[in-house]
């Protein structure tokens, strides 16, 4: 009976707080964004384009589009110094004060988190990645022009910065956008809230065959292969009292630049005895050659 209700209570779990999709044409990496998330930011390299999306009621909209500089040397960052603006999926980490630093920065900054769990799979390295304004009078600048950051206006910044919430807020760098019907994703989406939620009840049940079946040959972690963390993780599995793991806030996105890999960002709530344990995780997964979906790299945060 335990089983049974852990597997039906998963799934309500990951349904909740989310918000639909207007019927206009979205971008097709947005999968499922949870109510947590009031605003995100899409970056289009070819058209210099920052696009805002945000949620009016229990819909997401697109709100606007702003001129953007990204680097010297274009997208698609491989090394530190490179001038190229990293492509993918990150988060606002902070608000930087840039008053005292230099007038370049403009009138404030919001850091991002690359590297993140796939670009240090893909050995990318650097770091310092921002969005942020500009000097003043040097409006407006052309579209190659940082040293691999996102420059937006000052007027357009200070008009954006409440919609960047730390630790909260995606943005998502892509060469093209490809807009799509939001009904058009629905099947993708059911497919990865279960397998997310059969990564959950996995780990309720105790049952480590149907949790390391869930996890690509090639994935690592750690600088572990798969049977090095799967050692590991057996082993704190074990040595774990009887507990519950659900999952909240999912969002789901397919990753920018990147065929068939999907990342899902969502809370995981760990109750053991009396204990409760909130963290953020990140799972990627990618469909491998026989169509199934698995976990080929995992991060918290």
């Amino acid at each position: 009976m335990r089983r049974f209700l852990s597997l039906l209570f998963a799934p309500l779990i990951l349904l909740q707080s989310v918000i639909s999709f207007a019927e206009d044409e979205l971008p097709a990496m947005l999968i499922r964004i949870p109510a947590s998330i009031d605003t995100l930011f899409i970056a289009e390299t070819s058209t210099s384009a920052f696009y805002r999306f945000e949620r009016v009621a229990d819909e997401v909209v697109s709100s606007g589009s702003y001129s953007m500089s990204i680097g010297q040397k274009g997208a698609g960052k491989e090394r530190s110094g490179d001038k190229r603006t990293p492509l993918g999926a990150y988060f606002v980490t902070e608000q930087l004060d840039t008053s005292k630093l230099h007038e370049k920065y403009g009138v404030t900054a919001f850091p991002l988190d690359y590297p993140n769990e796939w670009d240090r799979r893909a050995a990318r390295d650097g770091d310092g990645i921002w969005v942020h304004g500009v000097l003043a009078g040097g409006e407006p600048r052309p579209p190659l022009d940082t040293d691999g950051c996102i420059a937006l206006s000052n007027e357009t910044l200070l008009m954006l910065a409440p919609s960047f919430v730390d630790n909260v807020t995606p943005v998502l760098v892509t060469r093209k956008v490809d807009w799509i019907k939001p009904a058009d994703t629905a099947a993708l989406r059911a497919e990865l809230e279960a397998s997310i939620a059969a990564w959950a009840s996995s780990q309720t049940e105790g049952d480590l065959y149907s949790y390391l079946s869930l996890y690509d040959e090639n994935f690592s972690r750690w600088g572990m292969d798969k049977a090095e963390w799967s050692s590991l993780a057996l082993e704190a599995l074990r040595r774990r009292a009887e507990h519950t793991v659900s999952v909240s806030d999912l969002l789901l996105v397919a990753y920018p630049e990147e065929d068939r890999v999907f990342l899902s960002r969502f809370r995981v709530t760990v109750v053991e005895r009396e204990t409760e344990t909130v963290t953020s995780g990140r799972l990627y997964w990618r469909r491998n050659d026989g169509g199934a979906l698995k976990i080929i790299a995992e991060d918290q945060g």
